[in-house]
């Protein structure tokens, strides 16, 4: 293995900074949305990922993909959100194989009453935190992280 530089002592505290935030940021955004509108944000997430989708409906591979999830673990959250109305699912009219989950009327609703609670959460835990002038730096070095990892998988 090639000889690696240490961290230099501000990308140490960008680093500890930015592990603490991927381990306590999700915890308290999820527990703000349980809190006001009774969903998590894996939830949130889902319905939002069904509304902007096409006709509403993606495939539950393609949904867990949008989600971040696992595909047994969105199979299990899509079972609980249709159990609540809020979604359907059907197998694929294309292959017969796979499931199409659909945001219904119900989920629609219930993720317009989340998106203010949720804004709310996102803007106090991150935004009223740092000083606007440094959002767009910050923006641009995490979404160049993010399209690299997510070019690598």
């Amino acid at each position: 293995m090639a000889k690696v530089d240490p961290l230099s002592a501000t990308e140490e505290v960008f680093w500890r900074s930015l592990m603490r935030i991927v381990l306590s940021l999700p915890r308290r955004l999820d527990s703000d949305l349980v809190r006001t509108v009774g969903i998590t944000a894996n939830e949130y997430t889902t319905l939002m990922c069904l509304s902007e989708a096409t006709g509403h409906e993606l495939r539950m591979a393609d949904l867990a993909n949008a989600a971040a999830l696992s595909a047994s673990r969105m199979t299990r959250l899509v079972d609980e959100l249709q159990a609540r109305g809020l979604v359907t699912k059907r197998a694929s009219a294309q292959d017969g194989r796979g499931n199409v989950a659909r945001l219904t009327p119900a989920g629609l609703a219930k993720l317009k009453k989340a998106w203010p609670a949720h804004l709310a959460s996102v803007r106090e835990r991150v935004f009223d935190q740092v000083d606007p002038s440094t959002v767009a730096d910050a923006a641009q070095a995490l979404s160049e992280i993010a399209a690299r990892l997510g070019s690598s998988r």
